[in-house]
């Protein structure tokens, strides 16, 4: 067992897309000394810059940030591969007298890395995945609850709040693979104890339209930045199962084919990124130790002054 005081200290930024994770991370390295590690599922991605929003060199303002841009796109990535490399470079930035500061809005990634859970990639089989996320294409998501459900309905009831798709494929092939089913690997994965003492920061909106026209707004300046270029870019090479289902670059396949208006794609785009919105707070929402802070009543230099003393209090005991 792990004393407290042998614990790693950790802060946590978490919230949904567009809510100001990133730019409110990179005021509190300056303040901590902190290097940022990303729990971002999809800005591991080489190139995606525009569609993952993620940040420049310029935006980074001299602050390290580990596990962005480090994975070719035909490449999957599971969430035990970003536990072991997190759980490294995390030890390596607290050995080197920096705070680590973990920043994201990949809540799986994000829990499974702070409660220790351990994983096998032993268990997965990339041409099985490929058929089920052929299954989800053809037949919806509802059907692959079912499958689900037919053998852990407690998996598939649990996921049928946010309907994350890569959960619920990976759940499927975790039992086919291993006849154990994912609500009993859970229970037994959670016997080690977390290396971590943690404060969570998380940014949501009293006004959730107001999050909604931050979305749109990032939207429109995505498509100015040359989202439609990257996409066509990307679009025509052979993406993982896993980059494939990143946000931004599929929805303009219809315009890119010369079947709708952009237009359309655009709005169709700024809707599923609302809607991933709605289910990273459901799926945040539910943890009781987060520090909620609004950033529809609170300026930027109030929630970095809130950060900071909740911070202090929880980590440092000041």
């Amino acid at each position: 067992m792990i004393t407290m005081e042998e614990k790693i200290p950790l802060i946590c930024i978490v919230g949904p897309t567009a809510s100001g994770k990133t730019s409110l991370a990179i005021k509190l390295a300056k303040i901590f000394d902190g290097e940022i590690v990303s729990a971002d599922s999809m800005q591991i991605y080489k190139g995606m810059d525009i569609a993952t929003a993620k940040p420049s060199l310029l935006e980074r303002d001299g602050i390290i940030h580990h596990l962005i841009d480090f994975l070719e796109i035909d490449k999957s990535f599971s969430v035990a591969q970003y536990c072991e490399i997190a759980h490294s470079i995390i030890k390596d930035i607290h050995t080197r007298g920096k705070t680590p500061i973990l920043v994201g809005g990949t809540g799986l990634y994000v829990d499974s890395l702070l409660n220790n859970i351990t994983f096998s990639d032993a268990d997965s089989d990339e041409k099985l995945r490929e058929e089920l996320y052929e299954q989800y294409t053809s037949y919806g998501v509802d059907f692959l609850l079912d499958k689900l459900s037919s053998f852990d309905k407690c998996s598939a009831q649990r996921l049928s709040t946010d309907k994350n798709v890569k959960r619920i494929i990976r759940a499927i092939e975790v039992y086919q693979l291993t006849g154990i089913t994912m609500t009993e690997h859970n229970e037994k994965s959670t016997l080690c104890d977390s290396p971590y003492r943690f404060v969570k920061i998380g940014l949501t909106a009293t006004n959730r339209q107001y999050l909604y026209d931050r979305i749109n707004r990032r939207v429109d300046i995505m498509v100015e930045n040359g989202l439609v270029d990257e996409a066509r870019e990307y679009l025509s090479k052979h993406l993982s199962t896993t980059s494939s289902m990143a946000i931004g670059h599929k929805e303009l396949l219809p315009y890119l084919n010369g079947e709708v208006e952009l237009e359309t794609c655009l709005e169709n785009l700024k809707m599923q990124t609302r809607r991933y919105a709605k289910r990273q707070l459901t799926w945040f929402k539910r943890d009781l130790n987060i520090n909620w802070l609004d950033i529809d009543t609170l300026d930027e230099e109030e929630l970095l002054n809130k950060s900071e003393q909740t911070i202090k209090k929880v980590l440092f005991n000041e």
